[in-house]
């Protein structure tokens, strides 16, 4: 006989840098959705993110090891830094699914971008084998996914923080105390992130 399905949490993103609104976001949706892993997939080469730099990826997984190293439900993964290219979120999910092929997967995204799912590459493909856990943003109304998807709503304790207003603060000599986990601070100065002139 086989036991239970594994329930896995997919939260992907550049984290250029991670905040305390994203580790909020993981562990928050961990706990309500009753996961068995929670997995925080750090970008290699985000296909959103192409009209700025990005941070080099092996760095920002510095920064999720170090947010995450207090928070052992969530686990940093690099899945798709190892996989290298483009970071398409349905490679992540058939590479999960090769390995777990029971799993039950929920894809977390925050409700600013639950309108365009469907520009998502092969985004058919990924709709049949994942939920979404849409997560409420700050200042954006809710918004119903497109049809067809399997979706449920993780209220959130909202954190008013992007990483775009971090990196602003932080090129800029300012300080990003209590909104970026203190161990994330250390890993920037180690690294010489972000601060200009260091």
């Amino acid at each position: 006989m086989s036991g239970p399905r594994p329930r896995i949490g997919l939260f992907g993103g550049t984290f250029d840098p991670i905040h305390q609104g994203h580790v909020e976001v993981a562990d928050t949706v961990r706990t309500v959705l009753d996961l068995d892993r929670m997995l925080v997939v750090v970008a290699n080469h985000p296909w959103q993110k192409q009209d700025r730099p990005v941070t080099p990826a092996e760095d920002r997984f510095a920064m999720v090891v170090a947010a995450l190293a207090d928070h052992p439900g969530l686990e940093p993964s690099r899945l798709e830094l190892d996989r290298g290219g483009p970071s398409y979120t349905i490679d992540t999910v058939r590479h999960l699914l090769d390995d777990e092929p029971g799993a039950e997967l929920f894809v977390v995204v925050g409700a600013d971008v639950v309108a365009a799912l469907d520009t998502w590459h092969e985004h058919g493909q990924l709709r049949e084998r994942v939920a979404l856990a849409v997560v409420d943003r700050p200042g954006v109304d809710q918004v119903r996914p497109p049809a067809g998807w399997r979706s449920v709503r993780v209220a959130v304790s909202p954190v008013d923080v992007s990483s775009t207003e971090l990196r602003t603060i932080l090129e800029s000599g300012g300080s990003v105390a209590g909104l970026v986990p203190e161990a994330v601070i250390r890993c920037m100065s180690e690294r010489g992130l972000y601060a200009k002139g260091r």
